[in-house]
């Protein structure tokens, strides 16, 4: 449904994203991680046609998404700068919206406003930034699109608000098999919703996986020996995140499991111990040299 094919986009000098390429299928909610600036938004813009890419395309439907106005209006795109202009109301954005999305539905936009228990007749720029947020997302559900992209959709929600975005989410794809992109920092919002996640790093994806396999062949290990070791004693092995203690050490491997702890018998352990790694600790080791170099910036 959605190809993302080698995209590079640029703000004058500044390259935001670079070569970057995935896929969302049909009825999958495709969750895309990153930090703050990693290049989500300017992502979901590329891929609502908003801007033009300097390298590579968005396919939407097989066709490229820019100028392209018969897939944009089967494609809504809630961004996390909502904007509405001073005297808009729900009522005048359904209005709006009805002129250009043909599947646009007055049963579906009234029944979402009152489940979010939005006055249609007040100013949008009345509301809070949060209620400004549902108000945008009922007016893109009611056009019944094909693509739904969402930047940061959770923020300004408070929790009931947000499990029920989460919960209309997962049943408009249950019946219409839309597919959806929504962006997040936090990945604890994605976890229970998206059944692929995606991670932002250095301008590409570096992590492209389904949910169900996100901790698959990614392990934890914790050795104790009988002597001082040090991570000069592992060579051979791709270590993550490695930490002594005393005549203990902990690391992250990938691989087989049973692989592993057979090569790492070799170095004549006491014990090993084995734990899954969860979707943060993955993450954190994903973004790895990203981080500040905290002991310097009160020197």
């Amino acid at each position: 449904m959605i190809d993302v094919l080698s995209v590079t986009k640029k703000y004058g000098d500044f390259t935001a994203i670079s070569d970057l390429s995935f896929k969302v299928g049909r009825a999958s909610i495709y969750g895309l991680v990153g930090y703050n600036g990693a290049g989500k938004t300017t992502l979901l813009k590329v891929a609502a046609g908003v801007f033009k890419p300097e390298g590579g395309r968005v396919e939407i439907f097989g066709e490229n998404v820019y100028e392209n106005p018969a897939v944009k209006q089967r494609l809504f795109y809630v961004p996390d700068d909502i904007y509405f202009k001073s005297n808009a109301t729900m009522a005048k954005m359904a209005s709006f919206y009805k002129g250009y999305y043909p599947k646009f539905s007055d049963k579906t936009f009234n029944n979402l406003a009152e489940v979010f228990e939005l006055d249609k007749t007040k100013k949008i720029n009345g509301f809070s930034k949060g209620m400004q947020r549902q108000a945008e997302l009922v007016l893109g559900l009611a056009t019944h699109p094909d693509i739904l992209l969402l930047d940061e959709s959770f923020d300004g929600l408070d929790p009931a608000k947000r499990n029920v975005v989460k919960n209309l989410v997962l049943e408009y794809v249950a019946e219409k098999e839309c597919s959806v992109i929504i962006s997040s920092h936090n990945l604890h919002e994605l976890g229970d919703l998206c059944d692929h996640i995606g991670l932002i790093n250095g301008k590409k994806i570096v992590l492209d996986t389904a949910m169900d396999d996100i901790s698959k062949d990614r392990y934890k290990y914790r050795l104790t020996f009988d002597r001082d070791v040090d991570i000069k004693d592992f060579e051979g092995f791709d270590i993550k995140s490695f930490v002594k203690d005393g005549k203990s050490v902990s690391f992250s491997l990938k691989g087989n499991s049973q692989e592993n702890e057979s090569k790492l018998r070799a170095l004549n352990p006491l014990l090993i111990e084995t734990f899954p790694l969860n979707i943060e600790e993955i993450f954190l080791e994903e973004m790895e040299g990203t981080g500040y170099d905290y002991s310097k910036i009160f020197a």
